[in-house]
């Protein structure tokens, strides 16, 4: 199966409208590809823009026409496009293969296929057919996909505070006053709990996916707990951007599965949530045990858990499992986060 897009890349000119700006063009955007901006937002998939010519006369033309809040990053100049894909990835958190292209120009589409062969390219005159391919189709459209764009214009909104902040990174955390809130998941969770294990593929102990018939069966289970996790800050929410699957066996309990959200990649949310995890497990007099299944993509998962003081402790093919020795103090809980753990026990 095509993994689905999360960002739809848009050159401008000739793309997005029939123009060109820079020459002193004032078009209008073309009603196929406005219709298939907002289509594909409904779902959440986000937009960006790679284009050529001056950024603020882009962008103030795009404010002309309402749009400028529809695209979470916009890189307009003369460098390769292939290039501005590549930052844009990088400042969403999200990988190449997830990435989509569009624009007018044949040689502009080659460049970035040569250069980035994971990124899918299409023509312009396809923006009024995307919305009806596989690879922009999500299997269903969660409440937290209809927010996407808003959290992450949130998250470019506190990029910039902590550009101009006076103080250290460690002083920046600490004043976003991040709440972290680890409860079980109920019925009305599970859709978003498998979207996560659908589209979080870096920050995945195993890549696995689960859906809500297997969601449900594994809450209605004595020996499983399913977990998410939602993250609050002075700028607003970041939603529901965690699950963890405990398994108890034995004197262990086994983290069957652990993975947040690239988009709090940087607030370091999943160190945060397995910090939590393990000290639970220990004042419990258990025993926390990883499974780890190497991806493509999920390497930062590892360095998490070795971090975290997981040591190997087997591997069968490509899973490892990793054990926390209980001789070892716990985690130290972080000064700069207040975490909440809502579970009814």
């Amino acid at each position: 199966m095509s993994r689905l897009v999360k960002c739809l890349v848009w050159d401008l000119d000739d793309t997005l409208w029939d123009g060109v700006v820079l020459e002193g063009d004032r078009p209008r955007p073309f009603p196929a590809a406005v219709d298939a901006l907002h289509a594909l937002d409904r779902r959440g998939i986000l937009h960006a823009v790679a284009g050529r010519g001056d950024r603020a006369r882009a962008t103030a033309h795009l404010a002309e026409h309402a749009l400028d809040e529809m695209f979470c990053a916009v890189a307009v100049g003369w460098g390769a496009k292939s290039a501005a894909i590549r930052g844009i990835a990088a400042d969403l958190n999200i990988g190449l293969d997830t990435v989509a292209f569009i624009d007018n120009d044949p040689v502009e589409r080659a460049e970035v296929t040569a250069a980035l062969p994971m990124v899918r390219c299409y023509a312009a005159e396809r923006a009024g057919g995307l919305a009806a391919l596989a690879e922009f189709r999500p299997e269903e459209v969660t409440d937290e996909a209809r927010l996407r764009r808003r959290r992450y214009l949130a998250e470019r909104d506190r990029a910039a505070a902590e550009r101009v902040f006076p103080g250290s990174p460690a002083e920046f955390l600490t004043s976003l006053e991040l709440t972290m809130t680890v409860r079980a998941a109920t019925e009305d969770d599970f859709a978003r709990a498998h979207e996560l294990t659908v589209r979080t593929h870096q920050l995945n102990t195993t890549g696995r996916t689960l859906d809500a018939a297997r969601l449900r069966e594994l809450t209605s289970s004595e020996r499983h707990e399913v977990l998410v996790v939602d993250v609050t800050d002075r700028f607003g929410g970041h939603g529901t951007v965690g699950l963890a699957v405990l398994r108890l066996a034995g004197p262990d309990v086994v983290l069957e599965l652990l993975l947040t959200s690239c988009r709090v990649l940087n607030r370091g949310v999943g160190a945060l949530f397995l910090g939590h995890l393990v000290r639970d497990v220990l004042a419990r007099g258990r025993r926390p045990v990883a499974r780890f299944v190497r991806t493509s993509a999920n390497r930062i998962m590892l360095v998490t858990l070795r971090f975290a003081g997981f040591e190997p402790a087997g591997a069968d093919g490509a899973e490892l499992t990793l054990a926390y020795d209980p001789r070892r103090p716990p985690p130290p809980r972080p000064a700069h986060v207040r975490i909440v753990d809502g579970r009814n026990r």
